[in-house]
């Protein structure tokens, strides 16, 4: 007998419903899948035929085909495990068949019956708003994040005879329901920018950094405190909007990283990558692609510590999700793309032993060997960085002092004010921040008065900043303006930005 039932698959971030089809006829005892399977759906005629005994059904002795459609779709992971075994079961007559199409299975199958989770359950409950089958069974496990979704049902399932129970009751079971509103909650941070000891014109620049959400370069000593601001940024960064918090979920619903007890990515996501990362790592990628650090990042930060350590063809990676906001894998048989617009924070010493900038211990790197470490970032790298900050070493003086720093919360006011207002000026643009502005935004909203363009004229032909430099003054000068809260840009604001990309002529 032949029964039809659905299920659905990712690729990258691109959902596919699939139609399974399960046909049990007489014949040598034998199963075979076929539709694009890898090596983890072949494997689950295995878990299918011990989970299938172990729930007290019984398993067919005959001929079991089973095909996933459309054919031309590789097919990957264990989350076909459940609606195969349900399949065997109804083309057996164990269970009923007419209720299988009103449903969509996923869920991977414990050679007990138990019924484990599975990866990218949120974007294939998104999907499903535009379905004609809104009804979702998933592990308990998955439950959460697809039960977010207010358009569709979802029952959560722990085994493969709760799932036939079910599939005979269902009308006496409700789905699963939750609120967005009740999961996001004011997150509480450990850390906090008062536990700085003075660094003013940098906490100033990462301000600007979080308003605006402009890429950051911090050069300076060990111990002048850089890895200690980066880890306080997320403090003071805005809070997510809903289409943010979903974008973001997505990506971490696909690499399997959601907690099953909080299945919203609610904050900002803070990435801290090792210097000894690979290009693939970063930007994602491999046999079967996967989102990689920038994407995991996205909307949120992503810290880069000891800058020039990393390989080079790693760091030459990073240029178009950091240009674009977005990361496209081209493969032989498709094109995927993963989204990446995250706010890069990049830390470095000025040379190899670390002190050439500093007062208190002598450089003992020669000019040559300076230049070789500093060679390691590419010019159009730190073209594609908004601001490039000197973190000097702090005195005495301001470690000892008993003088209360500015908290995070204060901060953290000034940057939503920032955020609110350009919220209302990119509202009807698809963006959310300066950084964000495309060319003819640039020209819209960045008028300057004849002083601020004179003196940025001045600037751009002295420094010799490329055109690329030109649009990031313009946009760090507009955030300046934000937290000013000014409509115009000055000759002042052009002046501060202008500040923030001379690093890159003077140690450079």
């Amino acid at each position: 007998m032949l029964s039809k039932l659905y299920s659905a698959s990712t690729f990258g971030t691109e959902v596919y419903q699939l139609e399974i089809e399960v046909d049990v006829s007489g014949g040598l005892p034998v199963i075979t899948i076929v539709g694009l399977p890898d090596t983890a759906v072949k494997e689950s005629r295995d878990r299918v035929k011990s989970a299938i005994k172990n729930s007290q059904f019984e398993y067919p002795r005959g001929r079991i085909t089973v095909n996933l459609a459309p054919a031309d779709i590789k097919k990957e992971g264990p989350a076909f495990d459940l609606p195969i075994a349900l399949g065997i079961l109804a083309s057996t007559g164990q269970i009923s068949f007419n209720v299988l199409r009103e449903f969509v299975f996923l869920g991977e199958l414990a050679l007990n019956g138990k019924i484990r989770p599975v990866k990218g359950v949120l974007p294939i409950a998104l999907s499903l708003r535009k379905s004609v089958i809104r009804k979702l069974i998933v592990p308990k496990d998955n439950a959460y994040e697809a039960a977010i979704i207010k358009e569709i049902d979802v029952y959560p399932v722990e085994s493969l005879q709760e799932v036939a129970y079910l599939l005979s009751n269902f009308l006496e079971k409700k789905p699963l329901k939750l609120e967005i509103d009740e999961l996001i909650e004011k997150k509480e941070y450990d850390v906090d920018f008062s536990e700085v000891k003075g660094q003013y014109l940098v906490k100033r620049a990462l301000e600007i950094t979080a308003s605006g959400f402009h890429n950051i370069l911090m050069i300076g000593p060990p111990g002048s405190g850089k890895t200690m601001l980066a880890k306080r940024l997320p403090t003071i960064l805005p809070g997510m909007t809903t289409e943010e918090i979903f974008e973001t979920t997505k990506i971490y619903s696909i690499a399997g990283l959601l907690n099953k007890e909080m299945p919203l990515i609610t904050t900002r996501p803070f990435r801290a990558v090792h210097h000894t990362s690979s290009d693939i790592a970063l930007v994602g990628g491999g046999q079967n692609p996967k989102p990689g650090e920038v994407s995991l990042s996205h909307n949120g930060v992503l810290f880069l510590d000891e800058l020039p350590e990393f390989h080079r063809n790693a760091l030459e990676s990073l240029r178009q999700p950091v240009e674009d906001g977005k990361v496209t894998i081209a493969r032989a048989s498709r094109t995927l793309t993963f989204l990446s617009n995250f706010l890069l924070i990049c830390a470095m010493n000025p040379c190899y032993c670390g002190y050439f900038t500093s007062s208190f211990k002598p450089c003992r790197c020669s000019s040559h060997q300076i230049q070789k470490y500093r060679s390691k970032i590419s010019g159009p790298l730190l073209d594609r960085i908004d601001i490039h900050i000197e973190v000097p070493e702090l005195k005495y003086e301001y470690l000892s002092s008993r003088k209360e720093e500015e908290p995070s919360s204060k901060i953290r006011e000034r940057v939503e004010k920032a955020r609110e207002t350009q919220l209302q000026r990119f509202k009807k643009s698809g963006i959310y921040f300066n950084s964000q502005m495309t060319d003819r935004m640039i020209k819209k909203f960045c008028i300057l008065d004849n002083e601020a363009e004179n003196l940025l004229k001045m600037a751009i032909r002295e420094l010799n900043f490329s055109a690329r430099s030109y649009n990031k003054i313009l946009k760090v000068a507009r955030t300046i303006a934000d937290l000013a809260d000014s409509e115009k840009i000055t000759s002042d604001y052009i002046s501060e930005a202008v500040q923030y990309r001379s690093l890159d002529k003077e140690l450079f």
